[in-house]
């Protein structure tokens, strides 16, 4: 039996992104020490959960093909949610990062893939291996590379922030608030 699933975006969703003087950009936490859950991120996920929807994280982390962060500071980062998820019982079927970019600065992680948001890719795979109803299934992210990756994967789509997306079925400004669109 097909079940349904939500897909969610880490950085700006999850945990909190980081303002960088260096890229004077907001991005993902470059360190654990800068790793911060946003509130109500862990709850919702946990009534997600309790309304039948597996949960995966679907995430673009490109600090290390810029030459922003090391593997094992995503590691560590990785290993914090985690810990996180476990101590309040959230089950998170599969992770899904895709570490390159199209101009990273790492030659083995930069240029074109198969993987990076917008491509479907990892959504296609977690629908084969989990049996994934995916007309039933959300993505919810903060970018609208994430927005056109859903959408591209056959998911309705939420999306997190101050303003409206043009492709996305709902916007909302946090996790917590797209529980109530999936939850009723």
């Amino acid at each position: 039996m097909q079940r349904k699933a939500v897909f969610l975006d880490r950085d700006g969703v999850i945990n909190a992104n980081v303002f960088y003087a260096d890229s004077g950009e907001v991005e993902a936490p470059r360190t654990v020490d800068e790793f911060q859950l946003l509130p109500g991120a862990i709850e919702a996920m946990r009534r997600l959960q309790a309304h039948g929807y597996l949960l995966f994280v679907v995430s673009n982390q490109p600090n290390q093909a810029k030459r922003k962060a090391t593997r094992a500071d995503h590691d560590a980062i990785h290993a914090c949610l985690t810990g996180a998820l476990e101590r309040e019982g959230v089950a998170v079927e599969a992770f899904f990062y895709c570490f390159h970019h199209p101009n990273g600065a790492e030659p083995t992680l930069s240029g074109p893939c198969e993987c990076r948001k917008p491509s479907p890719f990892f959504l296609n795979q977690a629908r084969d291996r989990f049996d994934l109803d995916m007309p039933q299934s959300w993505l919810i992210g903060d970018r609208e590379s994430d927005i056109a990756c859903g959408r591209a994967a056959g998911v309705k789509t939420i999306f997190i922030g101050p303003s409206n997306s043009v492709l996305a079925d709902h916007t909302v400004p946090a996790l917590s608030a797209a529980t109530a669109i999936l939850c009723e």
